[in-house]
């Protein structure tokens, strides 16, 4: 069982190597500077139906002074004067890990909360109380600092991925992980428009983890205002199996052709229809299935 174990491990460490992995001649001593620099004129990528994309190449932009932070911690900004979360940032490890069931978290209303239900979605509820540094990462429960409005989409496909990558190296290996979620508002907006999401892992100069990306929080089929929370169905943004070139599997960045049986099996949940080019897909990390090598 223990060596079954290990090679699952080593499986999952391959994966995860495949599009996150990153050495220590992509991080410069500058980037701290550069970080405050590059969220102050971020712009926003263009959104191509992909739940996410690279920000900077794929490398973050952690100082290497901040790589060699030692000390395990967790630090949340304070909410800004319209009420919205800002930067949550941590040293991740072990030692932060849950050991209790999540509690509800049911009594935080996030900026811009404005929740509807579609019964076009899986679940119908479009928004979600999403964490930005995620419960199986720290075990934060109820903290408004750490809650942002989001959608489906984006809490449960696009960023989940990292975050169950990056929770399975630290079970795995045990090593830290340095780990940044900063949302990104437009303006006065209540509601993010998305998250950048950057990881490290200092231990093994970024050969574990080591991304830095976009996350869009937008749904399919749903038009939102990032003013105010309020959203509207809209069709023409909703592309079904019919009109797609692929299905991706949100829960591992793998894409299938829609006819595989592979992905006829998917659960419904982690499946993204998609009528994006695979050269697209490719360069922004996503990953053709084997079983149907689209």
């Amino acid at each position: 069982m223990k060596i079954r174990r290990v090679l699952a491990a080593l499986m999952i460490l391959v994966m995860i190597l495949s599009f996150t992995a990153c050495g220590t001649d992509d991080i410069s001593a500058d980037t701290g500077q550069r970080y405050e620099t590059a969220i102050e004129n971020f712009v926003i990528p263009e959104y191509e139906g992909l739940p996410y994309a690279y920000v900077n190449g794929n490398i973050p932009y952690f100082t290497e002074e901040e790589l060699a932070e030692s000390e395990i911690f967790e630090s949340y900004s304070e909410l800004d004067y319209l009420g919205r979360a800002g930067t949550a940032y941590a040293n991740l490890g072990p030692e932060l890990l849950p050991t209790e069931e999540r509690e509800s978290i049911s009594e935080v209303r996030p900026s811009g909360w404005d929740q509807e239900f579609y019964d076009f979605m899986d679940g119908e509820a479009l928004f979600n109380r999403s964490h930005l540094i995620a419960f199986s990462l720290a075990g934060e429960n109820a903290n408004e600092k750490n809650l942002i409005t989001g959608t489906r989409t984006m809490n449960q496909i696009a960023m989940q991925q990292f975050e169950i990558m990056t929770v399975q190296y630290i079970e795995e290996t045990g090593n830290n992980v340095l780990y940044r979620v900063t949302p990104v508002y437009e303006g006065e907006n209540l509601v993010a428009s998305g998250v950048i999401m950057e990881g490290y892992s200092p231990v093994d100069k970024g050969y574990g983890i080591c991304f830095n990306v976009y996350c869009f929080n937008i749904e399919p089929g749903v038009e939102i205002d990032y003013a105010t929370g309020e959203s509207w169905e809209n069709e023409s943004t909703l592309i079904n199996e019919y009109d797609a070139d692929y299905v991706l599997n949100g829960n591992n960045g793998k894409f299938h052709y829609t006819y595989c049986e592979n992905a006829e099996s998917m659960s419904e949940s982690n499946k993204i229809y998609l009528s994006v080019d695979r050269e697209t897909m490719i360069e922004n990390g996503y990953v053709p299935a084997g079983c149907c090598n689209p």
